[in-house]
């Protein structure tokens, strides 16, 4: 495969990877700091038979895009934290319905409005459960410009073969961080992650039906097959069944078509941990201030080393788990008040202590902030 070098933005490579990922319809609204992904899908959608749309709000953002994915089609949305809150009735919608599709928010700082073009990562437990009732989702979150377009792929990966929505969480430094990166010359070569199709007649067709796997194939409208979505608990037809057994088989399938797979689903990357006495825990736009506190570290003999979810939901808990059987302190490093530190602690257990390195004045975490962090935990060891 060949390959030509830009210089792009991680908004940008978004839209790129959704076009790699056969990305065909995008519906929306602007909103900062996500911006970048509309304008440049509304540029270049067109341009290989594609549709753009941009709706009245934010709502209509997230409606337009569940109805052309029931039509067989790969979609994307995009938005930041205000419209992020307003999608995320229809982002149950699309769980409980089984409908696939990506939603990519660009976090900034809040609440409301908060600062449009400020840093933050105030939306991670949000992306978890800001929807209601229970259900599982999958979060990933990229470090870098080459891993916003990786990453994209891999989440209609994830939402064509587990037939659920995937969030793309990005904080705004990783939006709009311009770095280097190798795109494929053509994208022809790449692999189109494909949703299963039924095998059946559309007489036999049973929408909610699962194979072995727990997911069910899913028919695109137009093709035939009829079939019936709501958001209400549904039998294998899709029509209303709001018996007691028919409600835990359905959270107990979405459940667990998710929990099955967690070997496939949970990404994450160590850092400097061979060796490592002292651990920093940071995604996203934090981590690239942990990569450089971490060199820094280890120049003064500091045996310190980074893990950094990629996965966010579902939360990597066998590997912080083990984490805390390796080393001594966890710094748990995020543009927040203290947001997913609540789960390293839960996962740990009081096994090892667990640090919270907040800030959440609109500023990035900067490596010299850090580093004073680990030389302080350095000498109570």
């Amino acid at each position: 495969m060949s390959y030509k070098t830009k210089l792009m933005q991680g908004n940008q490579a978004v839209a790129e990877g959704a076009i790699a990922a056969g990305v065909s319809f995008f519906g929306g609204y602007p909103i900062t700091p996500s911006t970048e992904v509309a304008e440049s899908l509304a540029r270049e959608l067109p341009a290989i038979g594609g549709k753009f749309i941009q709706m009245e709000d934010e709502i209509a953002g997230i409606g337009v895009i569940i109805g052309a994915a029931l039509t067989g089609k790969k979609v994307m949305t995009a938005t930041s934290g205000p419209g992020f809150s307003l999608k995320q009735e229809l982002l149950g919608y699309a769980c409980i319905a089984e409908i696939p599709l990506v939603i990519v928010n660009v976090q900034r700082v809040g609440p409301s409005t908060g600062q449009p073009t400020a840093p933050a990562q105030g939306d991670v437990m949000q992306a978890r459960w800001g929807t209601h009732g229970d259900h599982p989702i999958i979060a990933l979150t990229p470090g870098s410009v080459p891993e916003c377009f990786d990453l994209t792929i891999k989440a209609y990966e994830f939402s064509e073969k587990y037939r659920t929505p995937v969030i793309l969480l990005l904080d705004e430094i990783i939006g709009h961080m311009r770095e280097r990166i190798d795109l494929p010359t053509s994208y022809d070569q790449i692999v189109k992650p494909q949703r299963k199709l039924p095998v059946v007649s559309p007489e036999e067709y049973r929408a909610y039906k699962p194979d072995a796997d727990l997911i069910p194939p899913m028919a695109p409208f137009g093709t035939g097959y009829r079939w019936h979505v709501t958001g209400l608990v549904h039998d294998e037809y899709g029509f209303p069944d709001g018996t007691p057994a028919a409600t835990q088989a359905c959270l107990d399938r979405l459940h667990a078509k998710i929990n099955n797979n967690l070997e496939d689903i949970v990404l994450y990357e160590n850092y400097l941990m061979e060796d490592a006495e002292i651990a920093v825990l940071a995604y996203g736009g934090t981590a690239r201030t942990a990569y450089a506190s971490v060199d820094a570290a280890r120049e003064k003999g500091i045996k310190v080393g980074l893990f950094r979810p990629i996965t966010m939901w579902p939360f990597p808990e066998k590997q912080v788990k083990a984490l805390a059987s390796q080393v001594k302190h966890l710094i748990v490093a995020e543009m927040n008040f203290g947001q997913y530190v609540i789960e390293v602690e839960r996962a740990v257990a009081g096994k090892i202590p667990v640090t919270l390195h907040a800030k959440y004045n609109s500023e990035a975490i900067t490596p010299a902030e850090l580093l004073i962090a680990i030389e302080n935990i350095s000498k109570q060891q």
